[in-house]
Order: structure tokens, then sequence, then C-alpha cells
């Protein structure tokens, strides 16, 4: 599955971000346990240490907690977390661009507005 990684952002980025999505998506859930260090390792083909940091990070912002012996899991409010984050990186990374580059094309918020409704129709 090393398919499913790519050169723009780092592996345990990737990583953090592959679980994360599973939570947002509630394909993982609250208290659910994750997949194993070395399951994850023999899916995408990497580093034991490059999903270590991923997964390190995800326990670090209080998205996964460690039972000793168990595994790791979903820590209770992680996708209202997760949420949160990714909404405040959406304004960020998409949605000022886009508005800064709207401003020198001159568009109108109806203009932008008109261009989201006919993006739906395609």
């Amino acid at each position: 599955m090393a398919n499913l990684l790519n050169d723009k952002k780092p592996i345990y980025v990737q990583i953090k971000d592959w679980l994360a999505d599973q939570i947002i998506d509630e394909t993982i859930e609250t208290h659910d346990k994750i997949p194993s260090t070395n399951e994850i390792v023999t899916y995408f083909k990497v580093n034991h240490i490059t999903v270590s940091k991923g997964v390190t990070q995800l326990v670090e912002d209080g998205i996964l907690y460690k039972k000793r012996g168990v595994g790791m899991f979903v820590e209770e409010g992680a996708r209202e977390k997760l949420l949160k984050v990714r909404r405040e990186e959406f304004v960020e990374d998409y949605l000022k661009p886009m508005l800064d580059e709207a401003e020198k094309l001159e568009l109108t918020k109806e203009d932008i507005q008109q261009l989201i409704n006919n993006r739906g129709d395609q």
C-alpha cells in the first residue's frame, strides 16, 4: 500500500492524516482501538520509527490515548478536535488564497457564489 503515500508531505504526517481521516469519517470511533504500529508498518511498508512518530503526534494532540500492553485508542472528543483543526487549515490553505485571487480578478461575492453553485452541477 505504499502507493497511498506521496512526496508532498513527510510520510509520518501522511500516516497521522490517514488515521485522522478514519476518525473524522468515523471508520474508527471514540474509544476504538487503532491498528497497531506493526500493522501500519506492514500496511504501508514503511519504517517503524516513521509510524511511531505519526502516532505519537496524535497522542500529543489529545487524539489518541494508550492503554499499556493493550494498544492505542481514540480519545473522547477526538473527532471534534480534528474537525476544528481541519476547518482552520481549510480557511488558511484554501479559502484565503482563493479569496485573494478572486479579489485580483475583481470577482464579487455573488460571482463566487455563482461559481460554487455551478460547480455543484458538474
